[in-house]
């Protein structure tokens, strides 16, 4: 790959998805995949403005020994080194990249009932720093090919082939392949801000699916509630793209507010292994039934993390047409995958998708529908065929999706 067009990527993810302002701090999370480029990128924030650039480096195989001998007591304790680190990004606002790499498979055979315990006990000592963060920072995540995950996605390729093709990949479906990333990124933000705006002077109140697979379902959507995509913006006014790639326009339903079943129609990579083929059965807004041919147990603990873990936290809305689902490439990544489909999220919402959610605080945008919980995980729901149908107000039928695409030109 010409590191040209790797330091154009490098450039907008410190430019259009962090945002970074002078005298902002920065941290970064990767793994040891891509040192090189995580390089161009700590200096684009440099030039950027920030004042500090830290990387957290990670590295999967550590993490799963770690989980494989630690104690689960130890694993549920927030230790005095992370509750600073956490207390200083609180205190500074600091801009977070995340970088993906990981081998979808990498956590295989790991104890995932331990490692969920674990996670239930540290959320609510984490919390109160995710809250001091929540719409006060900007944040990113976005990808790196991975040699473990690059196999996957083309086993019948070299491990240098494989690993050149998802180069190729990303930058493409991250619109990065360009001349100019930065000006494609800001015509990709105002198409989809004007999808959001079509949808939010309609005034709905239900979305319906439907697809031949068997998926039928109605969800109820906040009476304050708006839809989201692309670029966002934190309270004071600064503005982020949280997700490259994206093509998503998307909002928070009502908590508890959901009827029907919903197939899968891409695998779900969670917790390092992937739950594939799987169903979910809802009643009076919350998951009553998880099916699965692959990793149906880790599905079930899942939507039974915490009371918000089986309600939907999230509603998004993508064209089949996307420039992901038309590559053909089954990611075995959320980031990507879902920007390939029409998904939902189990777990908690968004408060941004409350109109007027800054004169809220969190408790009241919770009594306001936005679902709470200690996860949030997208899964993929969108087929060729797909219907869905909003139901406004007034009681307008409108069509939203038609064979799987828009129904409606902007």
């Amino acid at each position: 790959m010409q590191q040209e067009q790797l330091q154009k990527y490098a450039r907008l993810l410190a430019r259009i998805g962090l945002n970074i302002q002078k005298g902002q701090s920065v941290f970064i999370g990767a793994e040891l995949d891509q040192p090189q480029f995580v390089t161009m990128v700590v200096e684009e924030c440099y030039q950027a403005g920030a004042s500090e650039v830290y990387v957290e480096w990670s590295h999967q195989p550590v993490d799963k020994l770690s989980s494989n001998y630690q104690t689960l007591e130890n694993l549920s304790q927030l230790k005095p080194w992370a509750k600073a680190k956490w207390e200083y990004k609180a205190q500074n606002y600091a801009c977070r990249l995340f970088i993906e790499s990981e081998d979808p498979d990498g956590m295989n055979g790991v104890d995932q009932e331990k490692m969920s315990a674990a996670r239930r006990a540290i959320f609510p000592q984490v919390k109160p720093y995710r809250l001091a963060l929540e719409n006060r920072h900007q944040w990113c995540i976005a990808a790196v090919p991975g040699k473990a995950w690059a196999k996957k996605v083309f086993p019948n390729l070299s491990e240098e082939d494989a690993m050149e093709k998802m180069w190729q990949l990303i930058l493409h479906t991250s619109r990065a392949d360009g001349d100019d990333p930065v000006a494609a990124w800001e015509k990709h933000n105002a198409e989809l801000d004007a999808r959001c705006n079509y949808l939010n002077n309609l005034g709905l109140k239900y979305l319906e699916y439907k697809s031949a697979n068997g998926t039928d379902f109605k969800v109820e959507l906040n009476e304050d509630g708006i839809f989201c995509g692309g670029n966002e913006k934190t309270l004071d006014g600064k503005v982020f793209n949280p997700n490259i790639p994206t093509e998503e326009v998307f909002t928070s339903p009502v908590a508890g507010k959901a009827e029907g079943i919903v197939y899968s129609t891409k695998p779900l990579s969670y917790m390092g292994e992937l739950i594939d083929n799987f169903s979910l059965r809802f009643e009076n807004g919350k998951v009553v039934e998880a099916k699965a041919e692959q990793g149906e147990e880790l599905l079930k603990q899942m939507v039974s993390m915490d009371e918000g873990a089986g309600k939907l936290g999230e509603c998004a809305l993508i064209p089949y047409a996307s420039p992901i689902s038309e590559s053909g490439v089954l990611f075995y990544n959320t980031l990507f995958d879902e920007n390939a489909s029409c998904h939902f999220a189990v777990g908690f919402g968004f408060n941004e998708c409350l109109k007027g959610y800054e004169n809220y605080t969190d408790e009241e945008c919770k009594k306001r529908g936005i679902n709470e919980s200690m996860i949030h995980v997208d899964f993929m729901i969108g087929s060729k065929d797909m219907s869905i149908v909003g139901i406004t107000k007034t009681g307008e039928r409108v069509q939203i999706f038609r064979d799987g695409n828009w129904a409606f030109e902007i």
